[in-house]
């Protein structure tokens, strides 16, 4: 009693297909795209001695090397998209020179720029590049323009390692890491260590596994600022950045690149640091190590238990959001105006890599603001970075602004930037969900 229906069923089917195919109806079958992804890493410490970043106290050159810096890079691609993620242990880009590189590695690995996160570790341990080519020593000058060449190639070569891969994500935590807005017991907000004050503690984990399973990349994202070995120090570092990512390189069996991409730190700082009262600079190293160690053990623990997947799709945008300006006064103090000032460009970037959000803004951008955003969105593992294709200083929170403080006072954006950050990134993330 069962069989004829089922019969019967099947045989209308069998005749709508011929029907459809003797129509001229063609049947296209599921596509699935494949994630490839190629990694690279150069050492782009300086040859000669050239200021250093981070302090206006330095009044001259660096006087040895502590431990090396290096650029990492990863491109990805999904056979018709490619993205590239470089990450550099230094301090800053300016908006021209993001334009400048991003323009190179569109021309000569045709990666388009809104597909590009050229991304820096805030390094205070690191030599100058905002350099302005009209009035920079001839040594800067010859130091940006290799910097330039050598992020150019590092994307030239991890297009050509191109893999297939898998690439999965997780989320750990470290608490090596402290507000630094700290009241001074006069109603002022200074440069201090505020146990009571918010602070972002997670560390979000992008693993990448070659073909066989093996740990090719592990992406780290945590929000500190690189300022352990403080003003005093005359030595290039990588400070906490660059251990942890030598931490990560090391301690694995087989060869793998760990880039560092920060998170929103503009009021975070790490609990060891800045040493100013330190002059050997080996007395202080064991803080570099003491934080990459447990940073780079905490990822290598997350990525245990990250599953991967080999198919996704790469989308990216980018776009200027623009912020009311204050003009800069420094010696203001909190409770007092800022006068109107010109509107600040505000450059926020997006790239989905299957269901992984990388989210990025030029600007120091407060852990508050960070933790609102991937709070906010629709996307577990989005990950915050900030130093991110450009510079425009500090961006704060609205509560921060009543307050005052350095970075109240530093910042060129009147109150907003918290919102416009958020609202934006999400609308952006919107979009490549469509």
């Amino acid at each position: 009693m069962l069989i004829k229906p089922i019969i019967k069923s099947t045989s209308t089917l069998v005749c709508c297909f011929l029907a459809l195919l003797m129509s001229g109806f063609t049947f296209y079958p599921a596509t699935t795209s494949h994630i490839s992804a190629g990694t690279a890493k150069v050492n782009i410490t300086p040859a000669l001695p050239i200021p250093m970043s981070g302090y206006r106290s330095r009044t001259k050159p660096f006087e040895g090397i502590h431990d090396s810096i290096y650029a990492r890079a990863i491109v990805f691609s999904d056979g018709e998209n490619k993205a590239a993620i470089i990450s550099a242990e230094i301090i800053g880009f300016s908006n021209s020179f993001c334009e400048e590189t991003s323009s190179l590695i569109e021309q000569k690995v045709g990666i388009q720029k809104k597909n590009i996160l050229l991304s820096v570790v805030h390094n205070h341990s690191g030599p100058v590049t905002r350099v302005y080519k009209d009035d920079a020593s001839p040594e800067v000058s010859a130091y940006a323009d290799e910097l330039q060449q050598k992020l150019v190639g590092l994307v030239i070569e991890a297009d050509r390692d191109l893999q297939g891969v898998s690439i999965g994500a997780g989320k750990g935590e470290c608490r090596m890491n402290i507000n630094r807005r700290a009241e001074d017991g006069n109603g002022n907000i200074q440069l201090g260590r505020n146990p009571y004050g918010p602070c972002d503690h997670e560390v979000g984990v992008v693993r990448i596994d070659d073909a066989a399973g093996n740990i090719m990349s592990l992406l780290l994202n945590w929000p500190c600022h690189a300022v352990v070995m403080g003003p005093r120090n005359y030595f290039i570092s990588g400070d906490w950045p660059g251990a942890a990512s030598r931490y990560i390189e090391d301690s694995l069996d087989k060869p793998v690149i760990a880039p560092m991409l920060i998170g929103a730190s503009g009021d975070i700082n790490p609990i060891y640091g800045p040493h100013i009262d330190f002059v050997d600079v080996n007395s202080y190293a064991y803080a570099l190590d003491a934080i990459g160690r447990d940073l780079g053990k905490e990822a290598i623990r997350v990525s245990e238990d990250i599953q991967t997947r080999s198919t996704g799709t790469i989308k990216a945008i980018q776009k200027s959001i623009y912020l009311p300006g204050k003009v800069d006064e420094p010696n203001r103090l909190h409770h007092q105006g800022y006068d109107p000032g010109n509107d600040v460009e505000v450059r926020l970037s997006a790239i989905k890599i299957g269901n992984i959000i990388f989210a990025g803004v030029n600007g120091e951008v407060f852990n508050q603001i960070g933790v609102k955003l991937k709070n906010q969105s629709p996307y577990s593992n989005t990950f915050f970075l900030t130093h991110c294709n450009g510079s425009c200083g500090y961006l704060v929170s609205d509560e921060a602004i009543p307050e005052g403080g350095y970075e109240v006072r530093s910042t060129s954006a009147q109150s907003g930037a918290e919102s416009g950050i958020i609202e934006g990134i999400l609308q952006m993330i919107n979009e490549l969900s469509n």
